[in-house]
């Protein structure tokens, strides 16, 4: 997926965000988007994901060259956050079910595959809401990982991981991110060093007042 901004702004109440963006991110790149904690990355991710309004400026997004309405646009994402709630009331299995009726699996992997993938065979039928918070966060990455969705987000996805699973998404995610639009939320260097392109939001954030 191509995504266009021009002149993107975003504003909430009278403190811009962020503001005069203009970038295009093409499919197979990498982009993280840096800054310190409450600069703005979260918001910048969630109005590329269609979900927050701009205040002004465009955002186009284009799939396989043809143009693609931003109400099209979460079938097309994957996206994981530590703010993003899962199904906590269902198994695993339950859940995966659940999930993949909406959001299929890349070609090639299965439900059972994917559970191998996360280490998380011995919790198949336990219920979601027992998981650990590093469990609830490699189901999360996994989900958006392998997903069959051509643009990716990812808001601080080491979060709660340890050192084995920091290990584990740094796998994971170089191996699903051929071909993808990816943009990816941190200032831990570790989570985007394998990114191509950076882009800091407090570059496009107007002095108090503008």
């Amino acid at each position: 997926m191509q995504i266009t901004a021009t002149g993107l702004g975003k504003r909430f109440q009278r403190d811009w965000i962020f503001r005069g963006l203009t970038r295009t991110f093409r499919p197979g790149s990498a982009t993280a988007v840096l800054g310190p904690n409450g600069a703005g990355k979260s918001t910048l991710l969630n109005t590329f994901s269609g979900q927050l309004l701009t205040t002004e400026g465009t955002l186009t997004y284009s799939l396989a060259g043809r143009a693609l309405a931003v109400e099209d646009v979460p079938r097309h994402l994957a996206y994981a956050a530590p703010y993003l709630e899962l199904l906590e009331e269902l198994t695993l299995l339950e859940m995966l079910q659940f999930h993949t009726q909406f959001k299929p699996l890349r070609p090639g992997v299965t439900i059972d595959q994917l559970i191998g993938i996360m280490y998380l065979e011995k919790a198949r039928h336990q219920l979601v809401r027992e998981f650990s918070s590093g469990m609830k966060q490699r189901l999360k990455l996994g989900l958006a990982l392998y997903a069959d969705a051509p643009l990716l987000l990812l808001d601080e996805p080491t979060t709660n991981l340890d050192t084995t699973g920091v290990a584990w998404y740094q796998e994971h995610v170089q191996a699903t991110r051929a071909g993808r639009t990816l943009l990816l939320s941190s200032n831990v260097p570790a989570e985007y060093s394998f990114c191509d392109e950076q882009l800091v939001v407090t570059d496009f954030q107007p002095v108090r007042g503008q």
